[in-house]
């Protein structure tokens, strides 16, 4: 069992930057591929970025890619979402997820976070 933890959200002026935080309990932490997904009201959650369990493997939406950097520190449990130039339409839930398949849809994930609100002024 792995629970998630996310924070670091908030309100923040287009063109700004935050850094999101997703703590994991347990011990296999490692083992798993870190995922962060989006969600607003009415929409389907999205896939934003993923990585590898040593982190040597990153991936990411199209529509972040080049703003977004995802990281992490297996001997923290903590995977990290760095994000930058924030547009008015990333305002968004941002949740953690983790799995054991790299490249994993939404469906696909085991453990949910309960998410952090991320909202971008314009």
């Amino acid at each position: 069992q792995v629970q998630l933890v996310e924070s670091g959200g908030g309100l923040v002026q287009a063109g700004g930057s935050l850094r999101l935080s997703c703590a994991a309990s347990g011990r296999t932490f490692s083992t798993y591929v870190m995922h962060w997904f989006r969600q607003v009201p009415g929409k389907e959650r999205e896939f934003v970025a993923g990585i590898s369990r040593s982190g040597g493997i990153t991936y990411y939406a199209d529509s972040v890619k080049g703003r977004f950097t995802i990281s992490r520190d297996n001997a923290k449990n903590t995977v990290f979402l760095q994000m930058s130039s924030l547009k008015a339409e990333d305002t968004a839930v941002y949740y953690c997820a983790a799995t054991i398949r790299i490249r994993a849809g939404v469906q696909d994930m085991n453990y949910w976070g309960q998410g952090t609100q991320v909202t971008v002024s314009s």
